[in-house]
């Protein structure tokens, strides 16, 4: 086995990934604190060709050092958007018919492993202590968690967004 070097990736270029037809997932960063794990978000819708960010709350933005150093560029490929208030982002993509999907540990929630949607869905990721607020929660249509099996309780927000994209595109 070789390593593939970068030039035999053929990876395409910004304009060609502005161009190329986008899987139907919005994400949504809910007062994320750490810009490092922002620009990890960045850098995994690339790769899954995400439709759009938005970035809410207390959640950094471009230009930034921090999400720089992890998105790799990301940021000048995968749409995004700035919007205070999540809600507002919420009340916008269920008139655009999304599914609205809250990725949380709640009463009810549904595993990632039984999870299957056939409709255009928008996942919230909130902040990397507290979680998403309960008002977010109750504007959402479902609810989804990735089971767990050790003695921690929770996933990085990067990892964990990594992990649902990856299974639902």
């Amino acid at each position: 086995m070789r390593k593939l070097n970068n030039s035999e990736l053929k990876r395409i270029s910004i304009e060609d990934f502005k161009k190329t037809k986008k899987n139907p997932i919005v994400i949504i960063l809910d007062n994320v604190r750490s810009a490092h794990n922002v620009g990890s978000v960045f850098r995994t819708c690339d790769a899954f060709l995400v439709e759009k960010i938005y970035l809410c709350g207390i959640t950094a933005k471009p230009p930034s050092n921090d999400i720089r150093k992890s998105a790799l560029g990301a940021t000048k490929s995968v749409s995004w958007s700035y919007v205070k208030e999540t809600i507002n982002v919420i009340k916008k993509l269920k008139k655009e018919d999304y599914q609205i999907v809250a990725v949380e540990q709640t009463e009810n929630s549904t595993f990632l492993n039984d999870f299957i949607t056939k409709k255009p869905t928008a996942f919230i990721f909130g902040h990397e202590v507290d979680g998403i607020s309960q008002d977010v929660i109750n504007m959402c249509d479902q609810v989804l968690e990735i089971k767990q099996y050790g003695t921690k309780h929770s996933l990085n927000i990067s990892v964990c967004a990594g992990i649902v994209i990856s299974k639902c595109i």
